[in-house]
């Protein structure tokens, strides 16, 4: 993930990171919204990112990852500590990668699941 992306914005830190299954964590404190609550906003930015990160890693250094469908609920309010969220493969082939993510709080309780679909195509040169 690059300087000055929006990922590093909302601080988020990937743990690990294979084709399979990725892992990243991301603070609560200054991703919420007026009520003092994470933003459900921040939820998604964080389950596109490790959707997109793992299907970039399936698809390898010469082809990209470009997310087309991103689906999320959200289960609860949290308002302090850190999220935890993991991407793990439904179907990954050679034009598209779905992957499944939750995001959960500190104490194990699942914040948000989300659905991200990602298309894989060449890097331009």
């Amino acid at each position: 993930m690059g300087r000055n992306s929006l990922d590093d914005r909302l601080g988020i830190e990937i743990i690990e990171a294979s084709a399979e299954r990725v892992v990243a964590r991301m603070p609560v404190e200054g991703n919420t919204q007026v009520y003092g609550t994470l933003h459900g906003g921040a939820s998604c930015v964080l389950a596109e990112s490790i959707g997109s990160c793992a299907a970039a890693v399936h698809g390898g250094p010469r082809r990209m990852a470009l997310g087309i469908e991103l689906n999320v609920s959200h289960h609860r309010t949290v308002s302090e500590g850190m999220l935890t969220g993991v991407a793990t493969k439904v179907s990954a082939g050679n034009t598209l990668a779905t992957y499944d993510v939750t995001i959960t709080d500190d104490h194990g309780r699942r914040v948000c699941t989300a659905r991200v679909t990602s298309l894989l195509r060449d890097r331009e040169r």
